[in-house]
């Protein structure tokens, strides 16, 4: 889904240019993020992109569906994908200024195309929350274990470092056996 910069810049914004578009971007996701992606459907999206003072904004509605991996197991999860976006077209680096820091901004120059796809493809993977659990995780606090191995919580880990940084009462004598401020040989 390509536009055209100087195109979007005749469009103010009382008379916004208007889009609806069905992305299938499952290959390029896979290629590009398998370790986080499994499968995905086809993401519509819905738009609006206007001209002020020579700069592009786009705001844009995503909706789709993700099949992730689980962070505790792996285990394939289903992932609805809700959530919008707002980004801003400027004609050079001085009008980049014009927009808060924490704004997605980006130079073009007046023959660039604005791609969309990309923009949509990013936007999905930075939608992805750190913590994505299956039903039956979220149900029970069961950690995954093998043989010799078991995934814990931080307040376990925390929790076994602790007892493992005590020290054997045998060996506390040997703490004062050399001086901390003996610098010496």
């Amino acid at each position: 889904m390509k536009m055209y910069f100087r195109e979007l810049q005749k469009y103010p914004e009382s008379a916004p240019f208007k889009f609806e578009e069905t992305l299938d971007i499952k290959q390029e996701l896979l290629d590009r993020y398998a370790d986080q992606v499994i499968d995905a459907d086809k993401f519509t999206i819905t738009g609006t992109a206007f001209a002020d003072q020579g700069d592009v904004i786009i705001d844009y509605y995503v909706t789709g569906k993700l099949i992730v991996p689980s962070s505790r197991s792996l285990v394939p999860v289903d992932l609805p994908m809700d959530f919008d976006v707002e980004e801003f077209y400027v004609p050079s680096k001085a009008a980049e200024a014009r927009y808060p820091k924490d704004s997605i901004v980006f130079v073009l120059d007046e023959e660039a195309e604005v791609d969309l796809t990309g923009s949509v493809i990013d936007n999905v993977i930075l939608n992805i929350p750190m913590q994505v659990l299956s039903e039956s995780e979220i149900k029970t606090q069961d950690m995954p274990s093998g043989d010799g191995w078991e995934v814990m919580t931080a307040d376990d880990f925390d929790k076994n470092k602790a007892e493992l940084e005590t020290v054997d009462p045998r060996l506390a004598k040997l703490k004062d056996l050399f001086d901390e401020n003996d610098q010496g040989s």
